[in-house]
């Protein structure tokens, strides 16, 4: 049974920082892509970050310099750091997991408010 569970979100000042977690079972992890998306109120959800099963890695351009995305094939866990936040960085984000069959998972979120 393939579970992604997401945990570190909470509420930051702007300029603030937080780093989520993702912690994956169920699947053979390090052959997986691993995403994480955000979906804010009345919006579609985004790709914010993508790591593939090889390591490279891609942002789309709004959180490029201030985010970072890792994996950690022992721990089977997918890291989201994020520094400088901004209050539009405010969205619920999601872990999600592409295995190689071509399967997609996702997570149930977790929330991000970035506000003073």
């Amino acid at each position: 049974q393939v579970q992604l569970v997401e945990s570190g979100g909470g509420l930051v000042q702007p300029g603030g920082s937080l780093r989520l977690s993702c912690a994956a079972s169920g699947f053979t992890f390090s052959s997986a892509s691993m995403s994480w998306y955000r979906q804010a109120p009345g919006k579609e959800r985004e790709l914010v970050a993508h790591i593939s099963n090889t390591g490279s890695t891609n942002y789309v351009n709004s959180v490029k310099g201030r985010f970072i995305i890792s994996k950690d094939n022992v721990k089977k866990t997918v890291y989201l750091q994020m520094i400088s936040l901004k209050p539009e960085d405010t969205a619920v984000y999601y872990c999600r997991a592409l295995r190689v069959d071509g399967f997609v998972f996702w997570g149930q979120g977790t929330q991000v408010t970035v506000s003073s």
